[in-house]
């Protein structure tokens, strides 16, 4: 594996993976690994794709920061939202005890934290609490027959 220069930035990614590193290869010295540093560099193509190909979204680096944290810190709703949809653990804390949404609060972004702290409401309501719409339920759709539905006024019935 390509050692990184301890620089975070979105070019050391493409180093490490252009020299064949495994999207689940543990962290260099310098604790960076390649789905965090895709996250953390705002890169969510790169995520998708890190994701299509099996990588671990919870790996967490030596500051106990998982893709999830790193999104946030960089305010990254596209890679939150990545995340989230590929089932992202969003209560895993880093070593500081802090959150995703902590840390886009403390960071400054607010829409971040905001869309973290939704996440979180709906995956804590119990089903009972639940309203029709957080239920996607798909429709099934069937052909009605209007052959012998006509009443006397000429007006079809629909049932």
């Amino acid at each position: 594996m390509l050692l990184l220069d301890c620089n975070p930035e979105a070019d050391s990614l493409q180093h490490l993976l252009e020299a064949g590193a495994s999207v689940n290869a543990p962290p260099d010295p310098c604790g960076q690994a390649p789905v965090p540093l895709a996250a953390g560099g705002g890169r969510a193509c790169l995520l998708l794709w890190q994701r299509q190909m099996g990588a671990d979204l919870n790996q967490q680096d030596a500051f106990g920061e998982a893709p999830l944290h790193k999104a946030a810190k960089v305010g990254s709703l596209e890679c939150l939202s990545l995340l989230v949809a590929s089932d992202a653990q969003t209560d895993l804390c880093n070593k500081n005890g802090q959150t995703a949404e902590d840390l886009a609060w403390s960071y400054g972004f607010p829409e971040c934290a905001k869309f973290l702290t939704a996440i979180k409401r709906m995956q804590t309501k119990k089903p009972s609490e639940r309203s029709d719409r957080d239920h996607c339920v798909p429709v099934t759709r069937q052909k009605r027959s209007f052959g012998s539905a006509e009443n006397t006024s000429g007006k079809r019935k629909c049932w």
